[in-house]
C-alpha cells in the first residue's frame, strides 16, 4: 500500500473517531486531539480544569469508542495503595493468599482529582505508569496493552490537596489545560441535554489492532534533524536559560528532565499524523511545547514572588530561540 493511501485510510479512521466522540463532548475538540495525541505515543496525561468542562466524560467516551476497560478511581486523603494496584487476601480453607487486582489493570485509568491523595498513594502509580507493571507482595503483574493514566486536578479548592511530587509530574507526557466552551457550544450543550430520557449510544469504532496500526504509523513520521535540535535547545533553555541569552534564570529553581526531550518529539509525531501529515513541522513542536513543559519547570521563589509561571517561561524561550 503506498504512504498516501495509507495516510488516506488513517485520516479516515480518526475522521470517524472524532465524530462520534463530538456526538457525546461537544467544544472539547482541543481535548480531543490531545488525547489522541497521548493515545497514539503511549504516554499519560494531567488534566486541569474547573468542575464541569467535561473531562470525565470525555475519558469515558474516549474508552468506549476504543472498546477500552475503563476503571475511574476517585482519588481521597484516606485511599491506599491497595486501593489502587490491589493486595494479598489470605484464604483459610488453603492456609495461602490469593490475588486480588485492583482497578489499575485497565486499559484507561481515570485517577479523578489525584492531588486529593496523599503522596504514597500518588507514587503507587510510579512503576505502573514507567514499567507498564504492578508488583503486588512478591509478585509482578504486567498491564494490560495499552495502558494509560489519565488523572485531572482541580486548579481551585486547594484545601486538603496535595501537590504532585516532581517524581509523579515527569511521567505524564504532558499537562493538558481544559478551557470553557465557546457561547454557541454551550448552547449545543444544552440543546443536547434536553432528552434526557434518550442519551446517544455510542459503539466501538475502533480495536485494538487499529490501535496498533496507528501507533506503528507514528514511528514513520519523518523529524527533520534541524527539528530534533530546536527540541534539544528548547528543553534545555529551560535548564540553561543563560546559554540562550534568555533573562528568566531568576524565575526557574528547576528545569525540565530528558524525559521532556523525548516526550516532544514523540507527541509532534502524533500531532502531525493527525493532522494527515508524514513530517513533523515547527508548529508541532511550538503548539505542543506549553503541554509538555508546564509540569516539569518548578519555578523559583522570585519567579512566583513576580507572578511567574511555567507557560511564561516557555513563551519566553519560544519567542527567543530561531525558528527552524
Amino acid at each position: 500500500m503506498s504512504s498516501a493511501k495509507l495516510r488516506e485510510e488513517i485520516q479516515t479512521q480518526l475522521d470517524k473517531l472524532e465524530a462520534n466522540f463530538s456526538r457525546l463532548v461537544v467544544g472539547q475538540k482541543p481535548l480531543f486531539q490531545k488525547l489522541m495525541v497521548v493515545l497514539l505515543s503511549d504516554g499519560h496525561m494531567l488534566l486541569e480544569g474547573l468542575p464541569g468542562l467535561a473531562k470525565t466524560l470525555a475519558i469515558r467516551t474516549l474508552a468506549s469508542l476504543l472498546n477500552l476497560p475503563f476503571h475511574r478511581v476517585q482519588f481521597t486523603p484516606d485511599l491506599l495503595p491497595a486501593d489502587i494496584l490491589g493486595t494479598q487476601i489470605y484464604q483459610p480453607q488453603t492456609g495461602e493468599f490469593r490475588i486480588r487486582k485492583g482497578p489499575i489493570f485497565a486499559g484507561i485509568l481515570l485517577a479523578d482529582e489525584i492531588n486529593r491523595a496523599p503522596a504514597k498513594v500518588q507514587s503507587a502509580l510510579l512503576e505502573a505508569m514507567q514499567e507498564r507493571q504492578v508488583t503486588i507482595g512478591e509478585t509482578t503483574f504486567p498491564l494490560p496493552e495499552p495502558f494509560l493514566v489519565l488523572a485531572t486536578q482541580n486548579p481551585i479548592d486547594q484545601e486538603g490537596t496535595y501537590p504532585l511530587p516532581e517524581a509523579s509530574l515527569d511521567r505524564f507526557l504532558l499537562k493538558a489545560v481544559v478551557g470553557y466552551p465557546s457561547r454557541d457550544e454551550e448552547l449545543q450543550i444544552l440543546d443536547r441535554q434536553a432528552p434526557i430520557a434518550n442519551p446517544p449510544k455510542l459503539e466501538p469504532v475502533m480495536g485494538l489492532e487499529e490501535l496498533k496500526q496507528l501507533r506503528a504509523a507514528v514511528d514513520l513520521i519523518h523529524l527533520d534533524p534541524k527539528l530534533k535540535n530546536y527540541i534539544v535547545d528548547v528543553v534545555r533553555a529551560t535548564r540553561h536559560p543563560e546559554e540562550y541569552q534568555l533573562d528568566i534564570g531568576g524565575w526557574i529553581q528547576f528545569g525540565a528532565s530528558p524525559r521532556a526531550t523525548i516526550a516532544l518529539a514523540r507527541i509532534a509525531k502524533a500531532q502531525a499524523l493527525l493532522a494527515g501529515r508524514d513530517y513533523v513541522n515547527p508548529d508541532d513542536i511550538r503548539s505542543l511545547s506549553y503541554d509538555v513543559l508546564r509540569h516539569r519547570i518548578v519555578m523559583s521563589y522570585e519567579g512566583e514572588s513576580q507572578e511567574k509561571k511555567p507557560d511564561d517561561v516557555v513563551k519566553a524561550i519560544l519567542g527567543k530561540l530561531p525558528i527552524p
